[in-house]
C-alpha cells in the first residue's frame, strides 16, 4: 500500500510531486531545436518569461483554431517602425485575426513601409535630437522616421480624401480601407493595411486625431476651407457601432493585444458596452465577454495603469470569461519586437501557414 506523508517535526508533510500530478520542467536543449516552434515549445518548459512564451503560444494556437473564435489584434506601440508589419500581415492572411484595434500612428509608420520607403537606425554620435529636428528626421527610440516619408504619407491622404463623397459620413475604419484600397492598386510590396483590405479585416484607430493621418485629415479640412469645398465630416461613434455590430454577431471572442493604451481599452470595454445594453433594457442578449485573451506587455501592474493590469482583473469588469468557467488567458511581460515573432513563429508553423504559401 501507499505510504501516507507523514507529518515531520517542523509540522510539514512532504508531499510527491508526481502523485500531486505537478508538471515537471526540463533544461532547453538548443540541439534539438530546428525551427521557432521546437524552439518556442523547449522554452515552455522551462521558466520565467520563456516559459511565458511558451504558454502564449499555446493560446494563440486555440484561438486559431477555435472556427467559432472572433479573434481582435489591438496594437500599440511603434511597431511598424520596429519592422513587426509582416508579422501583422501573416495574421491577417493566415486568418487568424478578424479586426484590428490600433494607434494611428502605428498604421502611419505602416503605410510609410507599404508605400516602398525606408526607416532608419539612429545613431548618437553622427547627429544630437536637435541636429535630427533640423535635418528632418524624426527619432522613434533607436530608429528614425525621415519628414518626407510623412510627407509621402500626407500625399496619400489627400489622394484618397479628395475623392472622398461629402455626403458619406468619414471614421477611421473607412478611411484604412480606402488606403488599403489604395495600396492594392498602386503597390507591389506587403502592408498592414494591404493585407486587411485584401481580408476583408477592418481596421479602427479610436484616438485617429492623435496620430499623423489625423493630421492630414485637419490639413485636408483647411484646404477644402479655402477651396471653398463641402467639408468632410468625421464621427469616431461609426467605429464604435461598427465594432459593437461585429462583436455582437460573434459566438465566441478572443484578443491579442501588443502593448496596451487606448487600443486595448477600446476593445476591451466592449463587454461593459453589451451587458449595459442587456442591463438598460435595449437588448437582449447574453453577456458578450472575451473567452480568450493574450497580452504581451512589459508594463508591470503596480504602475497603476491598464497597459500592465491582468486579465483576472478585467474579468471583475465583465469584460473576460473566467478561467473556471473556460475562459484561457495567457500573459508576456516582455519586449513585443522579442516575444512576438516567436510566438506567432511557432504557431504559424503548427498552423502549416508557411507551407501553403510555398
Amino acid at each position: 500500500m501507499a505510504k501516507t506523508p507523514q507529518k515531520t517535526v517542523t509540522g510539514r508533510v512532504l508531499h510527491d510531486p508526481v502523485k500531486d500530478k505537478l508538471r515537471p520542467i526540463f533544461p532547453i536543449d538548443l540541439s534539438r531545436c530546428r525551427t521557432i516552434d521546437q524552439l518556442v515549445r523547449g522554452m515552455a518548459d522551462t521558466a520565467f518569461t520563456g516559459r511565458q512564451i511558451g504558454d502564449a503560444a499555446d493560446v494563440l494556437e486555440a484561438m486559431a483554431r477555435d472556427k467559432d473564435c472572433f479573434v481582435v489584434m489591438t496594437l500599440s506601440g511603434a511597431l511598424t517602425v520596429g519592422k513587426m508589419g509582416l508579422i501583422f500581415c501573416d495574421l491577417i492572411e493566415s486568418g487568424i485575426v478578424k479586426a484590428i484595434v490600433s494607434t494611428g500612428a502605428l498604421m502611419a509608420h505602416g503605410l510609410v513601409e507599404a508605400t516602398g520607403h525606408s526607416h532608419f537606425r539612429y545613431d548618437p554620435e553622427k547627429m544630437d535630437d536637435e541636429e535630427l529636428f533640423t535635418a528632418g528626421y524624426n527619432r522613434v527610440y533607436d530608429s528614425l522616421e525621415p519628414e518626407v516619408n510623412l510627407d509621402h504619407v500626407e500625399e496619400v491622404m489627400d489622394l484618397i480624401l479628395d475623392k472622398w463623397d461629402a455626403s458619406e459620413v468619414a471614421c477611421s475604419w473607412k478611411i484604412h480601407r480606402r488606403i488599403g484600397e489604395y495600396l492594392v492598386r498602386h503597390t507591389t510590396g506587403r502592408g498592414i493595411l494591404k493585407s486587411a483590405y485584401q481580408n476583408n479585416v477592418p481596421v479602427f484607430v479610436p484616438a485617429f486625431t492623435d496620430s499623423e493621418l489625423g493630421i492630414d485629415f485637419a490639413l485636408h479640412k483647411i484646404a477644402r476651407t479655402r477651396q471653398k469645398r463641402q467639408l468632410l465630416r468625421y464621427d469616431p461613434f461609426e467605429d464604435f457601432e461598427k465594432f459593437a455590430d461585429t462583436m455582437l454577431a460573434t459566438n465566441r471572442m478572443g484578443i491579442f493585444t501588443i502593448g496596451g493604451g487606448v487600443p486595448r481599452n477600446w476593445s476591451q470595454q466592449f463587454g461593459v458596452y453589451a451587458e449595459l445594453l442587456a442591463r438598460r433594457g435595449y437588448k437582449k442578449l447574453p453577456l458578450k465577454r472575451y473567452n480568450y485573451g493574450l497580452r504581451i506587455c512589459p508594463e508591470p501592474v503596480h504602475w497603476g495603469g491598464l497597459s500592465g493590469s491582468t486579465y483576472t482583473e478585467a474579468v471583475s469588469w465583465g469584460k473576460f470569461v473566467p478561467i473556471h468557467e473556460g475562459g484561457m488567458f495567457a500573459e508576456v511581460f516582455d519586449d513585443a519586437t522579442v516575444a512576438l515573432p516567436l510566438v506567432v513563429g511557432a504557431v504559424l508553423e503548427r498552423l502549416k501557414y508557411y507551407d501553403r504559401k510555398k
